[in-house]
């Protein structure tokens, strides 16, 4: 068994062990590479069936070709898609120009919560890696929050030798994150093995691609004529570059998606 099997192995138990464990489950899809990849993963650990209904919090603000790319897939796919707004925000004028953290809570964490509560999800699969920011290296597998979706990221359950806590409180809100352990070169390089389809922002457009996706204000793209599978994973062997470095939100404050993440934020 390779490093990619080992991973993809540990994932669908992590998957398997969530839909066992507990009650109503939700899958978050942000169209990025990482979700995807998850989803890939729940499509084999279910035998080709996803049992989880898919997430979308649609800030009205993301890339258009994000949108093309998920409504396409959910056909293909046959997927039970839940799309989300926070209406109320909207209609307030929120966005990026009240804020960058101000917005993001209001149409993200917020509208996340918006959905747990409408919808009585007991927990959440999210595709989040250890190793791509800071707040997210302190996430457990089985990761507990309270009944406002509020992170106490001070008090968690160790997780020694793969050893996950599964018994929480009742009326307690868990996410589930079994790509914790993959990074970012795991994930192109499942990607490039199991031939999973992508969004064609992550490659080379006259010099420049998407590493990160989010909303088009704060996205930006970096310099790369990687315009193939291959050529990002050749590229992620040799940068110094952090693959976050075009968030706009990272770059307004230092702990920004700790601050984020403590309230909720996905």
């Amino acid at each position: 068994m390779d490093h990619l099997d080992q991973l993809e192995a540990e994932s669908i138990f992590i998957l398997r062990e969530a839909y066992k464990k507990f009650g109503k489950l939700g899958m978050l899809w942000s169209i990025g590479k990482d979700s995807t990849v998850l989803l890939w993963l729940a499509n084999k650990a279910f035998l080709g069936y996803c049992p989880f209904p898919l997430i979308h919090v649609d800030t009205t603000y993301k890339i258009p070709e994000m949108i093309e790319f998920r409504d396409r897939m959910a056909k293909e796919l046959k997927l039970d898609l839940i799309v989300h707004k926070n209406e109320e925000a909207l209609a307030a004028g929120m966005g990026p120009q009240r804020g960058r953290l101000e917005c993001c809570k209001a149409l993200k964490t917020d509208g996340l919560q918006q959905v747990v509560t409408k919808y009585e999800f007991e927990g959440l699969i999210l595709g989040i890696r250890r190793d791509e920011e800071g707040s997210r290296s302190k996430e457990r597998v089985f990761s507990e929050r309270n009944q406002n979706s509020e992170w106490d990221y001070t008090n968690q359950a160790p997780e020694l030798w793969d050893q996950f806590k599964t018994d929480f409180p009742k009326g307690n809100h868990i996410r589930v994150h079994p790509l914790l352990q993959w990074n970012e070169l795991d994930i192109w390089s499942y990607i490039a093995r199991e031939n999973i389809p992508v969004v064609d922002l992550y490659f080379s457009k006259n010099g420049k691609r998407y590493r990160s996706l989010g909303c088009a204000p704060c996205t930006g793209q970096i310099n790369s004529n990687a315009s193939t599978v291959e050529e990002i994973i050749e590229e992620l062997k040799h940068t110094t570059i952090s693959e976050r470095a075009g968030r706009a939100q990272d770059q307004e404050d230092a702990y920004a998606m700790q601050k984020l993440r403590k309230e909720g934020y996905m």
